[in-house]
């Protein structure tokens, strides 16, 4: 052990041996308790703020991930099927300009998208270890156990943790170089000053010949944007909805989801789409594992999340804030979405 926070400290929840062929499956957990407290410190902050706030990050139990896999397919929710247009087109171009050994993914969900770059990667015999990281722990040991079986060579080293606190404590590089990716647009799920913060934190870990790949949504008709987050089939809004069974489960509390109506609005000030929760009545809900009670007027919204979307300048400004320089910029067919190939500024 490392001189870790308690909370902290590495618990290896499966480490078989490695196979004839050099194979090795690891899956370590960051959070033990440490992810009930913080929700529980979210929810004492957010519910007692003026304007009802919880980060978007609590979504993701079993069922929130389920959920959103859902969305992924919907057919208002583009931002999937233009990111997997692109690792598509460009994965070999992208396996060939990083020649990555390492592939650590920030969110990595059940990698879905990221199969093709891993093939590519693959293709290329550089390949050797992949690094799924995500909060919820079957979505990190399904990957884990899939991945290993569609790649019999490769080692695959599961994290089970919040990326927005325990960056730092993620495995030393087993190879190198790396690359590290953040998909899905998750990096316009912080303010601008945690996007900076996270940017930052990431090319602390990016030793020259590393890479990260980062996807961003972009700006376009505002139409276009509330349609993907208020899908005709209520799959997003039952997503929303989520967050309250989270805490009923976790903390005691007795929301009622039916309650309370899914809202997802464009911003065009700040150019990001804002999710909430809006109360139907005036109710008054208790947490009891906080010994909290928070009451709601009626009409009274909870921001469950904010999405934010890009431009080409504002990706490559903030990347520079980072220490980060852009090597390519990819877009689908459309311009809907981009991916972002960059490396530490020289």
């Amino acid at each position: 052990m490392t001189g870790e926070p308690r909370s902290m400290q590495r618990r290896t929840i499966r480490s078989p041996p490695s196979s004839a062929e050099g194979q090795c499956v690891r899956i370590d957990s960051l959070l033990e308790d440490d992810e009930q407290r913080s929700l529980a410190r979210d929810a004492l902050e957010g519910l007692r703020r003026p304007r009802k706030q919880m980060p978007s990050k609590h979504f993701y139990d079993s069922r929130g991930s389920a959920l959103f896999d859902q969305i992924c397919e919907l057919p208002e929710y583009y931002p999937t099927r233009a990111e997997r247009e692109i690792l598509s087109t460009h994965a070999v171009e992208i396996a060939k300009l990083t020649h990555a050994a390492e592939l650590v993914e920030l969110g990595a969900g059940t990698a879905a998208k990221t199969r093709a770059l891993l093939r590519a990667l693959d293709d290329q015999g550089a390949l050797r270890r992949y690094v799924p990281i995500d909060v919820t722990s079957a979505v990190v040991e399904d990957c884990a156990v899939a991945l290993s079986s569609e790649f019999p060579r490769l080692t695959v080293h599961g994290v089970i943790c919040d990326f927005e606190r325990h960056l730092r404590h993620l495995p030393a590089s087993g190879s190198k170089p790396r690359l590290l990716a953040l998909l899905g647009g998750t990096i316009g799920n912080f303010t601008p000053a945690g996007r900076v913060r996270l940017l930052r934190e990431i090319s602390a870990m990016l030793a020259p010949g590393d890479h990260l790949l980062l996807g961003t949504d972009l700006v376009k008709d505002p139409c276009v944007l509330e349609a993907a987050y208020n899908d005709s089939a209520g799959v997003t809004a039952e997503f929303n909805r989520n967050l309250l069974h989270v805490m009923n489960s976790a903390l005691d509390g007795n929301f009622d989801p039916a309650s309370f109506d899914h809202v997802a609005v464009f911003d065009e000030q700040e150019e990001w789409i804002e999710m909430r929760l809006r109360s139907k009545r005036k109710q008054t809900v208790s947490l009891g594992a906080l010994e909290l009670s928070v009451h709601f007027e009626e009409g009274e919204e909870m921001r469950t999340e904010i999405s934010a979307k890009f431009t080409r300048r504002r990706v490559e400004s903030e990347l520079e804030s980072a220490g980060l320089a852009i090597v390519r910029w990819f877009t689908d067919g459309e311009g809907m979405f981009a991916l972002t190939l960059a490396r530490p500024a020289t």
